[in-house]
């Protein structure tokens, strides 16, 4: 059966001969590298596969970020951020690339009351974070990753503790890069339920074995679990077109970057047969389960 989920630690096994920096022994096994240094090394790009870490990373050049179902572009420099529940990879890196990124589990950031990863906007079920940097900005992030890297490389006893600043910067400055409505507090009954509702949808998520299975299906489902009537869950949201949305996708992804059959995929999306998860694939997408397969 394919493998669904690297770990940081295979992350470093696979890759970690190539640098000098000893093997990280910090809470969260927080790490840094440079992009030119992964290219000189001869470093492959990485599998279409979830990871069990946070990575952000500025990029400087052209890829293809293959991320969750989408494929996206980008050009000159790039801030980007990675969560454990979305599977990605890109294309190969081409020899004039540079930049740098850094990894770290959620273990990192344990016992900071302010910082709560699971529940930042940058790392929410169905977003995209991939900002282009205007000069100006690109040269701000570049020199929090340099402080970075010279910390990690210094002595500084408390330089953990200092590098966890500098990573919050780079958080909360891709939360300004957000549109200003996806970062908004939650000042109303309904804004609640929504977050409480995305929250229940995104747990279920990434789905990592034909064990598993998705369970709250239909908003009903969603409504009993967050104790609320289905008719206040469904003022707040529009939960069918969520739920729908995220059961496609994460379809799509163990279509292609499986080998489970569409039998076991059907069972762990929640359907009561294959061909009612065939029926419904169609009717999302105007394609069928099989024809995603072969792309």
């Amino acid at each position: 059966m394919a493998k669904t989920t690297e770990t940081l630690d295979e992350f470093y096994r696979h890759k970690y001969g190539a640098v000098s920096r000893d093997f990280p022994q910090n809470d969260g096994q927080f790490n840094i590298f440079r992009i030119e240094d992964r290219i000189s090394a001869g470093t492959s790009s990485p599998t279409f596969i979830r990871r069990d870490f946070y990575k952000i990373m500025l990029f400087q050049g052209d890829n293809v970020f293959h991320y969750g179902d989408r494929s996206i572009t980008v050009s000159g420099n790039t801030l980007l951020f990675f969560t454990p529940h979305v599977p990605y990879t890109y294309e190969a890196l081409k020899p004039e690339t540079k930049g740098c990124f850094c990894v770290f589990k959620d273990e990192f950031f344990k016992g900071n009351i302010r910082l709560n990863l699971f529940e930042l906007p940058l790392f929410a079920g169905g977003t995209h974070p991939v900002f282009s940097l205007k000069d100006e900005e690109a040269s701000e992030i570049k020199s929090i990753f340099e402080k970075i890297i010279r910390e990690a490389d210094s002595d500084f006893v408390y330089k953990y503790e200092l590098i966890k600043n500098y990573i919050s910067e780079l958080l909360y400055y891709g939360m300004k890069l957000q549109p200003v409505n996806s970062i908004s507090g939650h000042a109303n009954a309904a804004s609640r339920i929504t977050a409480v509702f995305m929250e229940l949808l995104d747990r279920q998520f990434p789905v990592e074995s034909t064990a598993q299975r998705f369970e709250l299906r239909s908003p009903k489902a969603f409504a009993d679990r967050m104790n609320i009537h289905v008719n206040s869950l469904n003022r707040a949201i529009t939960t069918s077109e969520h739920i729908f949305e995220r059961l496609v996708s994460e379809a799509k992804v163990l279509l292609k970057y499986t080998d489970w059959n569409i039998s076991e995929i059907s069972y762990v999306l929640g359907f009561e047969d294959q061909a009612h998860f065939n029926n419904f694939f169609k009717k999302q997408t105007d394609s069928s389960p099989t024809s995603i397969r072969r792309v």
